[in-house]
């Protein structure tokens, strides 16, 4: 059977991810560049996929006025709103009237690449796919035994296998009778996960298929792990203007209208955006990527950071292992810390990061004014203030006034 159909479930804020996710769905996050949807679109899009049933909720305004009906990326868009995120399974129930046949489910926040989803259309009948980890205690587990799903756990202290959902499945409509099924679980959710189980255990046989390649991105610092990856994979490409003295080492994406001005050095992979400004006299070191309007000015270094479009760094700053929100101003001589003294795995609110190197995640709208020191694992929310010669540490709410 020709599969071409995929129903994407980007309706929820992702939580863990704040404070990124104040003002956008999670799924709109950058890596490399690009959001993780679209690079999910894309590498379905390239597996043969075309038609996309999106369920939107959490600012869907945001998914829609960026991806439009698809025609940029050679697919079909469509949109339904989920109202209330009340699970996967009900998420998907809004799809039933779109899907004519076999059909991709995927979550809108996983990053696979085109061969596993090539080989997942090939199979017939239900599949969900597994990654093999090490540590699946946050994750749901597959029991399974010659090829066959048996049972799925959430989130166990001592789990049966190494096997974790990974959140992609091909269904038939078999699925939608099982939802029809399912019951509210124990989080108040209707959860996928338990529709397939109510196949598993009807007798209907439901397959998995272990991936090549996964990145887990539950929580802001993952996508530093995972931009890497990404950007590792970058063509070097220039659209910009670079003035005399410059020096670009390496693979380095300029977008159109950017200006590269003299003394500036640059170790590829980096992607700087659209119309900006660099330099000049800065450094800009491997695995950062500069969103659309962006100014990086004289004296500042950043290194291995994800600054979002609109974002100014503009005077003798550093930012290190870092994630900056859209339309942020750091006031001249701002430092973020992106070591401790001990040189052990930064935490934040209790969880390991499993980063030794870790700076701040910033939210939208955030200044600082002049000589601000950001200590390590920040997480400071959108439109927060943080005043000259101020030291900001821990987690700080939207809108806080820090002097």
């Amino acid at each position: 059977m020709n599969i071409t159909q995929a129903v994407i479930l980007a309706a929820g804020e992702g939580t863990r991810m704040r404070p990124l996710t104040y003002t956008r769905p999670k799924v709109m996050l950058p890596l490399a560049g690009k959001p993780i949807l679209e690079h999910l679109i894309l590498a379905m899009q390239q597996a043969g996929i075309a038609d996309f049933i999106i369920i939107c909720g959490y600012h869907d305004e945001i998914i829609r006025n960026y991806f439009g009906n698809g025609r940029h990326w050679n697919v079909n868009l469509q949109y339904v709103n989920q109202r209330k995120q009340l699970g996967t399974a009900d998420a998907l129930r809004m799809a039933e009237g779109f899907v004519k046949g076999n059909f991709i489910m995927a979550n809108g926040d996983v990053v696979i690449e085109r061969q596993d989803i090539q080989s997942l259309i090939q199979s017939t009948g239900n599949v969900m796919t597994t990654i093999e980890l090490q540590d699946v205690s946050n994750l749901g587990v597959v029991e399974g035994r010659d090829g066959k799903v048996v049972h799925i756990y959430e989130k166990m202290a001592e789990p049966p296998s190494h096997l974790a959902n990974a959140g992609i499945y091909l269904f038939t409509l078999d699925i939608f009778k099982a939802i029809e099924k399912t019951p509210k679980s124990l989080r108040g959710e209707y959860e996928i996960t338990d529709s397939i189980q109510i196949l598993v255990d009807s007798g209907k046989q439901v397959n998995y298929q272990i991936l090549n390649k996964w990145s887990d991105l539950s929580y802001p610092w993952d996508l530093l792990s995972a931009n890497e990856s990404f950007m590792s994979e970058l063509k070097p490409n220039n659209s910009g203007e670079i003035e005399a003295n410059v020096v670009l080492n390496g693979d380095i994406s300029l977008g159109e209208g950017t200006i590269i001005r003299s003394g500036s050095y640059i170790i590829g992979p980096v992607i700087i955006g659209q119309n900006c400004d660099i330099g000049p006299n800065c450094f800009i070191r491997p695995s950062t990527c500069l969103g659309d309007n962006c100014h990086i000015g004289a004296g500042v270094e950043v290194k291995n950071s994800i600054v979002m479009g609109g974002t100014k760094i503009p005077h003798l700053s550093y930012v290190g292992d870092s994630i900056i929100g859209e339309n942020c101003n750091l006031g001249a001589g701002t430092k973020i810390a992106n070591l401790k003294l001990d040189k052990q795995n930064i935490s934040i609110n209790g969880i390991d990061t499993k980063r030794r190197k870790l700076g701040a995640i910033i939210g939208d709208k955030v200044e600082t004014g002049i000589n601000t020191s950001i200590n390590v694992g920040t997480l400071i929310g959108n439109n927060a203030h943080i005043g000259p010669g101020a030291l900001a540490h821990g987690i700080i709410s939207p809108g806080s006034r820090i002097f």
